[in-house]
């Protein structure tokens, strides 16, 4: 039995835009890969350390949430901060 591949509407955009031949190989892959990785390093670099207190319960929701996510709660924690300070959390 084949398994039918389920895409979003963003995957499908890059799906159909791949197959009309709209993206181009990029020249001097390995030196732009690695560029791109340093720039990512230097600005995703954890650099400082705060000690914050919140209340028992919204600390249990916190590890509970990051459990299901599979992640430590640190994690969650820190990139709910940085998606705020960039924009990119957004109200419900």
């Amino acid at each position: 039995m084949k398994k039918t591949l389920r895409l979003d509407k963003d995957e499908l955009e890059i799906l159909r835009d791949f197959e009309r031949g709209e993206f181009e190989s990029v020249k001097n892959f390995r030196e732009e890969k690695h560029k791109l990785e340093e720039a990512a390093h230097n600005s995703l670099q954890k650099d400082k350390r705060i000690n914050i207190r919140i209340s028992s319960r919204d600390l249990e929701s916190i590890q509970k949430k990051a459990a299901k996510e599979g992640i430590p709660y640190q994690t969650l924690i820190s990139s709910t901060l940085h998606r705020f300070v960039t924009g990119k959390l957004k109200n419900v």
